[in-house]
C-alpha cells in the first residue's frame, strides 16, 4: 500500500462520515418540525441496542461448563445496582468491563 492510496483511503473515509453526520440536518431542518416516527426512533433505539449488547454479550454463556456464568452474573448485578445508584450509563460499563476482566484473569 503505498501513502498515496492510504491518505486517498483516509480522505474518503473522512468525507463518508462527514456526510453521514451532515445529512439529517439537510433531511429535517431546524425551522420545520421533526416527524413523529423520527422522534419515537430516538426514543426507543438506545434502549434496544443497550438490550441487543446485553444478549451478544451473554449468548455464549454455558451455566454447565467452565465457571458457569458466575463472572458474567456478578458483573451484570454490579452494572445494574451500580446504574441504579448513579444513573451513569459509562460509570457502570466501565466498571463492569474492569471488574469482569479482573475476575476472569485473576480469580476464574
Amino acid at each position: 500500500m503505498t501513502d498515496m492510496y492510504a491518505l486517498l483511503m483516509v480522505a474518503i473515509m473522512a468525507l463518508i462520515t462527514f456526510l453521514l453526520r451532515f445529512i439529517p440536518f439537510l433531511a429535517f431542518p431546524a425551522d420545520k418540525k421533526t416527524p413523529a416516527v423520527i422522534t419515537y426512533l430516538s426514543n426507543a433505539l438506545p434502549c434496544a441496542i443497550m438490550g441487543m449488547l446485553v444478549i451478544y454479550c451473554l449468548k455464549d454463556v454455558s451455566l454447565f461448563t467452565g465457571n458457569h456464568g458466575i463472572p458474567e452474573a456478578i458483573c451484570v448485578i454490579l452494572v445494574v445496582l451500580i446504574h441504579k445508584w448513579k444513573h451513569n450509563s459509562l460509570l457502570s460499563i466501565f466498571v463492569g468491563t474492569v471488574v469482569y476482566m479482573l475476575l476472569i484473569q485473576m480469580v476464574f
